[in-house]
């Protein structure tokens, strides 16, 4: 039996072409250097199973307090126990041990699990279809000529989108620090429709700014124009008021995407009928593990679950599932060229086809193509 021998991170520099506000928001800017992490779990064996995080993830103290101890000397398939015994340290770690970290570690042990067998993830835990519809999901707003300063400039991106292949679209729209509102919403929902015709699928993103009544309104809008869903109009700590929603509108409501709790807080959603369609990431989640018992527990009650975010992770999950109908690639800008990647990538695990489909990655493990010679020659630290 091989066992786990070494936990290992490495950070290192590359650049990204984007820029962070003040409120989290990403947004297209020049070239800078950034700081990024790369986690290795090796077993005795020589296997090494790798995920990308952050340095501020991926902090030392938390890897010598809690995940070297949970790991080494254990046999890395025995995924679900490592899982629950690294989760159940979070109590004792006051918010330090995150699911985000806790995430990292569960996609590097399916990734080594990967290796060992020279298999995808994705087929590794269910093989359930090879290709999925990919939806471009925009940027935020901003104040960018030629980007998403006005309606018009969404409507014009959106018709660029749909003649590279995409049959669906998610608006994120204006956010703080930008000036936003309902009103600036509907007015970009509306142009967006009237620019792609009533066969491209839409979605809002609305990042919880709003009231109940000001979601009411938007949804209702929304209804209007024949929208696939809305997602998160409103602070998701309110169970209730999402139940308010969706007793009211016709736009399925979709959800949650930030609430934290992993698949036991999809399962409270669920229960409490507070979506129509269930929302669940692999990296606020908690990872692969959560993730799909959230997915399983939408398919048992009927419902659709969409998978949040992009990258490796949420495409194993998705090549693994039947009840989900997209991929979310972005964030896409008019100024931002995703298909690029950046220096510590060789290419992007997430081409899009000429269907508007995204196939799932065929080499073992998660599938990402990592450049291990750019990230050797601008390593800064391992520990």
């Amino acid at each position: 039996m091989a066992v786990i021998e070494r936990v290992t991170v490495t950070v290192f520099t590359t650049v990204t072409r984007s820029v962070v506000d003040g409120h989290g928001h990403r947004h297209p800017g020049p070239p800078r250097e950034v700081r990024e992490a790369l986690l290795e779990i090796t077993d005795s064996d020589g296997a090494t199973g790798r995920c990308l995080s952050t340095p501020e993830t991926l902090r030392q103290s938390m890897i010598d307090a809690h995940v070297r101890p949970v790991l080494l000397g254990r046999d890395a398939v025995d995924r679900e126990r490592l899982w629950h015994d690294l989760a159940r340290r979070q109590r004792g770690a006051h918010g330090h041990l995150t699911d985000r970290l806790l995430s990292t570690v569960d996609q590097a042990l399916w990734d080594l699990l990967g290796h060992r067998t020279g298999l995808p993830v994705w087929r590794l835990l269910g093989g359930a279809r090879s290709s999925v519809p990919a939806y471009a999901s925009t940027m935020c707003g901003d104040d960018i000529p030629g980007g998403l300063a006005t309606p018009a400039d969404y409507a014009d991106f959106c018709k660029d989108l749909v003649a590279r292949g995409y049959r669906g679209i998610k608006l994120h729209t204006w956010m703080p620090p930008m000036p936003h509102g309902v009103a600036l919403d509907i007015e970009a929902c509306a142009a967006v429709r009237d620019a792609v015709g009533p066969d491209v699928a839409l979605m809002l993103d609305a990042n919880h700014w709003y009231s109940r009544t000001e979601a009411l309104r938007l949804g209702r809008a929304l209804d209007e124009l024949g929208f696939a869903w809305l997602e998160e109009p409103m602070e998701e700590a309110s169970v209730r008021s999402y139940k308010w929603l969706a007793d009211q509108i016709a736009t399925p409501v979709l959800g949650p995407e930030t609430s934290w709790g992993k698949h036991m807080a999809r399962a409270e959603w669920i229960a409490a009928e507070a979506c129509d369609i269930l929302r669940v990431g692999v990296v606020g989640s908690g990872g692969i593990i959560p993730a799909v018992k959230a997915v399983h527990t939408a398919e048992s009650f009927g419902m659709g679950c969409e998978i949040h975010g992009n990258g490796s992770g949420a495409l194993a999950v998705i090549g693994a599932t039947l009840c989900g109908e997209w991929y979310e690639r972005g964030l896409l800008h008019p100024h931002s060229d995703y298909d690029s990647p950046p220096p510590h990538l060789r290419s992007v695990v997430d081409p899009l086809d000429a269907t508007g489909n995204v196939v799932m990655p065929d080499r073992p493990g998660l599938g990402d193509d990592l450049d291990e010679d750019h990230i050797a020659a601008h390593t800064v630290v391992t520990w």
